[in-house]
């Protein structure tokens, strides 16, 4: 991994930014108008197992296949990628909001009790997936890079699978979710 750092631009005299350094609600505002496909990251460590639900996944080469996820280094994933090198992602449907609400710990829910009320599945890597899923991705991690609260972590595919469902997938906009068709 190459990491470019470009010059500082300089400041504008009169600052009329509303989302700045300091300012992180006027950020978090901000960027609850940028709609994003929901996905459920899975980690696992021996018998253990966790998981959380995001909004940013992204395809990050083709050949070869990676993907780039960012993990708050507070979340209890965290520890299990670090540690054990593999995470699982699993595109949802609309469908499965009630899976994305129980990984975003709505209601206390934390662990393995996440993964309640879906038949989820540890596929050939160690990775679990659940099958329902728009597409599942089973990822070996390939780089970490570390900024500020969170890891950006490159994740090298190793089994993509999708069901070629005709069901809409899940959004996120504004803190709610959605449904999105065609």
């Amino acid at each position: 991994m190459v990491l470019l750092r470009l010059p500082k631009k300089p400041q504008a005299a009169a600052d009329t930014c509303a989302a700045a350094p300091g300012q992180p609600q006027a950020f978090r505002s901000a960027m609850r108008e940028l709609a994003g496909g929901v996905s459920v990251i899975t980690a696992s460590r021996g018998d253990e197992r966790t998981g959380l639900t995001v909004t940013s996944v992204i395809s990050l080469s083709l050949d070869p296949p990676e993907l780039l996820v960012s993990v708050n280094q507070n979340s209890s994933s965290w520890p299990f990628i670090k540690e054990t090198g593999y995470f699982g992602v699993n595109v949802l449907s609309a469908e499965l909001q009630p899976v994305a609400e129980r990984f975003s710990g709505k209601g206390g829910i934390r662990g393995e009790q996440r993964y309640e009320g879906a038949p989820w599945q540890r596929d050939q890597h160690g990775v679990w997936v659940l099958p329902q899923a728009l597409a599942t991705f089973s990822c070996k991690v390939e780089d970490i890079l570390i900024h500020h609260t969170h890891a950006l972590i490159v994740g090298a595919v190793l089994c993509a699978h999708t069901q070629g469902q005709e069901n809409g997938p899940l959004s996120y906009w504004r803190g709610r979710y959605g449904g999105f068709s065609l």
